[in-house]
Parts: C-alpha cells; sequence; structure tokens
C-alpha cells in the first residue's frame, strides 16, 4: 500500500514496495512502537484477514517474495480482497446484533454470497465489480443501522450531526446522540468528551484525533479497532465489546 509522508507516516513508500520496517519473517520491525515511531497511519489501519487470504488460499501459500514473479499480480489481487473482507467483518456484526433479527436470513445469504467470491481465483478476482456487490451490501447494512438506530427514540438531533457531515473540530461534547447517522461522517478532531453515543451508526466515519473522552458508545455500530485506534480516549469511555481500548489512551 502507498503512503506519503504526513503526520500519519514518517516516510514516503510507493505502492508495489516493501516497508522498510519490515522484518524477513513478515512482521513490523517497531508494532509496539507505532505511534511514538510517526506511524499513527499504520495502527489505524485494517486489512480484515485479507493479506492471509490472499497468501494462504489465492495463492496457495506462496508469497511475493520467494515468487517475485506473482508480486505485481498479487498486489492488484488484494486491495480487492480487503473490500471483500471489510463487507464480511460488517456482514458479521449485523448478524450478531439481536434486534436485526427479522433481516438476518437476507444479512447471512448476502455474507455466504460474499464469502463465495473471496475463493475465485486471482484472475476472477481481478475482473470482479466490487462496487455493485458493495452496494447489495450496503442495502443490508442500512436496513441494520435503521433497526437499531429506531430503538434510540431519540426526539431531535443537532442538523449538523448527519450522515456525511462535515464535523471536523466540531464541538460536541457533552451531547445526547443517541441513534445518530455518523456513516462517512469526517469527525476528525471534534470534541465528543463526555457524549452519549449509544446506538449510533459509525461505519465509515473518519475518527482521527476525535477526543472520545468519557463518552459512551456502547450498543453503537459498525465501529472498527481501527476506527477506535485512530481516536484519543480515557479508561472513562465505554467501548462495545467488539473493539478493544488501544493502549495509547490515559
Amino acid at each position: 500500500m502507498p503512503y506519503a509522508k504526513s503526520a500519519d507516516f514518517a516516510f514516503d513508500k510507493d505502492g508495489g514496495t516493501p516497508c522498510r520496517n519490515l522484518q524477513s519473517n513478515y512482521q513490523c520491525s517497531i508494532h509496539k512502537d507505532l505511534r511514538e515511531k510517526g506511524f499513527r497511519g499504520c495502527s489505524a489501519y485494517e486489512c480484515f484477514g485479507a493479506v492471509q487470504k490472499v497468501s494462504q488460499i489465492t495463492y496457495e501459500g506462496k508469497d511475493w517474495r520467494s515468487s517475485p514473479e506473482t508480486a505485481n499480480q498479487m498486489f492488484d489481487v488484494f486491495p480487492i480482497m480487503q473490500q471483500l473482507h471489510e463487507m464480511l467483518w460488517y456482514l458479521h456484526e449485523a448478524l450478531s446484533i439481536d434486534i436485526a433479527k427479522p433481516i438476518h436470513s437476507e444479512l447471512r445469504t448476502t455474507f455466504e454470497k460474499i464469502e463465495r467470491l473471496t475463493r475465485l481465483s486471482k484472475e476472477r478476482l481481478l475482473t470482479l465489480q466490487v462496487d455493485e456487490h458493495r452496494a447489495e451490501v450496503n442495502e443490508w447494512l442500512l436496513k441494520t443501522s435503521e433497526l437499531v438506530r429506531a430503538q434510540a427514540r431519540h426526539p431531535k438531533l443537532p442538523k449538523k450531526v448527519s450522515r456525511g457531515s462535515v464535523l471536523i473540530g466540531t464541538k460536541l461534547k457533552g451531547l445526547d446522540l443517541r441513534g445518530a447517522n455518523l456513516r462517512g461522517a469526517l469527525l476528525i478532531a471534534a470534541d465528543l468528551r463526555n457524549a452519549d453515543l449509544r446506538m449510533t451508526d459509525f461505519i465509515g466515519a473518519d475518527m482521527r484525533d476525535a477526543d472520545l473522552s468519557g463518552a459512551d458508545l456502547t450498543g453503537s455500530i459498525f465501529l472498527t479497532q481501527a476506527q477506535v485506534n485512530a481516536a484519543n480516549g480515557d479508561s472513562n469511555t465505554k467501548l462495545p465489546l467488539s473493539v478493544r481500548t488501544p493502549a495509547h489512551w490515559k
């Protein structure tokens, strides 16, 4: 994956080239100190298990170092697999939500369909129309979100708090945001201290440096570990059981 030197990465790296921190055993030499070494972006990245699927299943245990002739194709296959595995992660979470039981059958059928796609040959994966499958998955994730957020029975949310809203640096401290639709919202450096975010939909929200200290996110949905890793919080922040408290939180 390519990246540019910034607040999230300490140096430039072109796509298709190994990171200088990658060891011969494919482990990161600074994994325990990513944030301190200037690689906050890595600590907030999630492949959803796509790396393992590509190397172990799609390429039958081959790797780009021992089989360099496969490298370019493998690098092209990976982002496709990553998107499929991301869809599976969200569908799996939707299936774990009791309130969404009325549509569990459809969710399960969609999950199985996407799972089958991950087992296609590398040649077929490269021709896959991922956007079409993402649209189908999104339809059921939206329905799941509606079922969950309806339970919040929130009388009225602030107009600025909505799907895809730009809330960079916005002060939302202590607000009751139960059942908010924050899909794709830009929450970079937003002040969400002590906010009530129960039953909120966070799918695709950019939470870099958002302050979640003391906030209650129990029952929120589609919140990934990568999003939480990118945010700030403390021992009083309440998180869903599906994610763990990052080591850098105070």
